[in-house]
């Protein structure tokens, strides 16, 4: 089946403004639908429990202090502690057992035989069963509910003020009694909204969730049925992928019979040498990570310390180091050192493929890198800064920690993260312009700057909200942010720069190369944006998204196929090669990139986004399986393809040595492999068993975590944790051994180039 490059552009611009529409729509309606905060929760003499003021200082209290990245809050947030809206319901529960046991039979909950208990279950349930009305201002507890939340709140000043290094929980986490009362107000008004239906609907706020059968929670009957309309569609898609492969005409790769240009043939122009300057700083970032993702797994086995170093040396690592704040820096340095080495490659790129180099690019890129640096550093600094209680008043998340996972750092150095992304696409659209003025709108040039315009675009929606606003409200505009990049504007950007990757190798003309990225963009879009919905199913967004995000997430996996489906192309491509193929490196790890994406977006992305799995399993380990994979596998593999294929061109021919990078490629290949399906799969299995038969608070558990089968499980990851820091730490050494054998420079009128030759202007549509 032939279709034009026109066909595919216009069908992606329809769907890009259909996208705008649906969401922005639904942005609307989702501002109406916010859950309520009460005014004041009163006890049942009329005395005020608990005002709307308090719950929303306790939302500040939450981030600020980083609480988001020790524990979860509505499934959302790092899986070491609790999630507080699960563990503050199940304390109520609790509380409120006791309460009337001694009430009604002057004993406590356990002593009670089968009949009394049912008694008081029964009771309990009859409280937490309520609605509220349209309007209503005031909520009145009843008198178990009223003993529940001060036993809560003493539960959480003694856990998270006075500290409990059994959980991981340092003194003084929260500085203050009257605080730590104050985010479990917070988290005990979420666990409100989890069991109080929504007025005219027979659910609660949060669609049932977490599950809680002594709550009166369990999973709603549209769950079940948009679970078996998306196994239905799962099949469809799987369908549509393939035939939509085997029907229109998307080239592979060829590599013999075409004339692949020796590295020491291309110019090295002043602003490519610039941009090879990225990899250094992504290596350090990298490395810093993946040492840090080392403490955090060992964190799950020893809470109180690490191997012993408070013994020996008499440094208290939980105190100076709290999980909360080494999974914030893993967790950005993450996103940084992928984005380094991307913003690198994109400028990088450009003189390949247009044998043009503009006035002063150099000096702006260099401008661009230190900018890059000061974010970085400025950022990381304010945030363990601000955790630390060193930044006061409204500052705190301006220049400190805003304390929202992924978007950990103060809004100062998001903008101007922001500001770096603009001048990035700016610097980008400098380089190609020479091939921007001759090809259509829908070419490879004006892909790659749409792709990375969307980047910068997206992050626009994380300045929508402060911390004063509504956490169901923030959640909405954060997943906007996170969603719509991993799988909106970074599928779209990796599917366009391994096109531009490959135009550059001579391995596909611009023309395919250019149907093939609008192709696949046209699904990645098309399903990737509405498809964040579903991260909206338990956190108190209104019902409507569990349609949109159940249908949406399963079309995600039509480009996903396409995308595997071209790595296998790629990969016969490169078996077909001989020895005289001088990318061979660097095709490794585009095509590892493209399995992993396969496998972590599409495979376990797929299963973790049923709804009455999600229901089950959101915020449990198969998710850590799920970004694990998908993340460092797809978008680092590629990051990592891209740093290598800068080296490759810029390194000295006769000084290229492949071996250590060989060494590297398989030992993160085998430690992704042994640290996802050895240990970290099987966790979230036994938190899905766990979640299903007793309750979702139990399987986010501190007694489950130190179950013995799951200490084992958490030792397992080891090996596959040694293997990618080893691998990091050999990339490093030999990318600074490299840096030190570059080429020399030279503009490109001083000597040939061959890519610009063969990729002409194609004007065919």
């Amino acid at each position: 089946m032939e279709i034009t490059r026109r066909k595919i552009a216009k069908a992606l611009a329809v769907v890009f403004v259909l996208n705008l529409i649906v969401m922005g729509g639904g942005a609307l309606y989702s501002a109406q639908q916010v859950p309520p905060i009460p005014q004041e929760v009163t006890g049942p003499d009329g005395e005020v429990i608990v005002t709307e003021g308090e719950v929303e200082d306790g939302k500040i209290v939450f981030q600020q202090n980083g609480l988001m990245n020790h524990g979860s809050i509505l499934g959302n947030g790092a899986y070491y502690g609790v999630d507080y809206t699960a563990d503050t319901l199940d304390l109520k529960v609790s509380a409120m057992r006791e309460y009337y046991a001694d009430e009604r039979y002057g004993t406590t909950y356990d002593e009670l035989d089968a009949a009394e208990q049912g008694s008081v279950q029964s009771l309990v349930e009859s409280d937490l069963s309520g609605t509220i009305e349209e309007g209503a201002t005031t909520i009145e507890y009843s008198a178990a509910e009223a003993y529940a939340h001060q036993h809560v709140r003493e539960e959480y000043v003694e856990r998270y003020h006075e500290g409990a290094l059994e959980r991981g929980v340092p003194a003084d986490t929260i500085d203050s009694e009257s605080e730590a009362r104050e985010f479990a107000d917070f988290a005990l008004w979420t666990a409100w909204i989890s069991h109080t239906d929504r007025p005219g609907s027979d659910s609660s706020f949060t669609n049932e969730w977490p599950y809680d059968p002594a709550a009166g929670n369990t999973p709603s009957g549209a769950t079940m049925v948009w679970s078996v309309i998306s196994m239905v569609l799962l099949v469809g898609a799987v369908g549509i992928g393939v035939w939509l492969y085997k029907s229109v005409e998307l080239p592979e790769p060829e590599v013999r019979g075409i004339e692949i240009p020796p590295p020491d043939d291309i110019n090295l122009t002043p602003s490519q040498r610039a941009a090879t300057r990225f990899i250094p700083l992504a290596g350090a970032l990298f490395a810093l990570q993946v040492l840090l993702g080392g403490l955090l797994a060992h964190y799950y086995v020893e809470r109180d310390g690490f191997f012993g170093v408070t013994e020996v040396f008499g440094i208290d690592i939980v105190e100076a180091f709290p999980f909360a704040m080494a999974k914030t820096f893993h967790l950005d340095l993450g996103i940084l050192w992928i984005a380094a080495l991307w913003l690198g490659a994109g400028l990088f790129l450009p003189p390949l493929l247009t044998n043009h180099e503009p006035d002063h690019q150099r000096t702006y890129i260099h401008v661009l890198l230190g900018a890059l640096i000061v974010a970085v550093v400025g950022g990381l600094t304010g945030v363990w800064l601000g955790a630390q209680g060193y930044i006061d008043g409204d500052l705190w998340w301006i220049i400190g920690n805003e304390g929202l996972e992924y978007l950990e750092v103060g809004r100062l150095w998001q903008v101007g993260l922001l500001v770096g992304f603009v001048l990035w696409t700016a610097l980008v659209w400098r380089g190609f312009r020479p091939m921007l003025r001759r090809e259509k709108r829908y070419g490879l040039a004006h892909m790659i700057i749409y792709a990375g315009g969307s980047i910068g675009l997206l992050f626009v929606a994380g300045m929508f909200y402060t911390p004063e606003t509504n956490i169901v409200t923030t959640e909405f505009w954060r997943w906007w942010v996170v969603h719509m990049w991993v799988e909106g504007a970074f599928e779209f950007f990796i599917v366009a720069v391994v096109g531009l990757t490959l135009v550059s190798m001579g391995l596909l003309r611009k023309a395919s190369a250019e149907k093939a990225v609008a192709f696949q963009a046209l699904f990645v879009m098309g399903s990737g944006v509405i498809g964040a919905s579903h991260h909206y199913w338990w956190v108190g967004q209104p019902d409507i998204w569990l349609p949109l995000g159940s249908v949406f997430s399963t079309l995600e996996l039509i480009p996903l196929i396409l995308i595997l489906f071209e790595a296998m192309g790629q990969y016969r491509a490169l078996a077909t090669s001989d020895e005289t193929f001088p990318y061979t490196l660097p095709f490794m790890f585009i095509i590892a990139s493209g399995f992993w994406n396969f496998v972590g977006a599409g495979v376990l992305g797929f299963f973790i986004n049923l709804p009455l799995i999600n229901y089950f399993e959101h915020g449990t380990y198969l998710t850590v399986g799920h970004a694990h994979a998908a993340m460092f596998g797809a978008f680092g593999f590629l990051a990592l393809g891209m740093a290598i294929y800068m080296l490759r061109i810029s390194t000295k021919p006769d000084l290229w040595s492949e071996t250590r990078l060989r060494w590297s490629f398989w030992l993160w290949n085998v430690g992704l492999a042994v640290m996802v399906f050895v240990s970290v799969l099987p966790v979230g299995f036994l938190q899905l068993e766990t979640a299903f038969t007793e309750s979702y608070a139990a399987a986010r558990s501190l007694a489950f975590y130190e179950g013995e089968l799951v200490q084992l499980l958490f030792w397992a990851r080891l090996p596959g944790d040694t293997m990618i820091i080893l691998g990091t730490l050999v990339f490093c050494y030999d990318m600074v051994v490299k840096r030190f054998t570059l080429r020399d420079v030279s503009l490109p009128g001083d000597a040939p180039t061959t890519i610009p030759d063969r990729i002409g202007s194609d004007d065919d549509d």
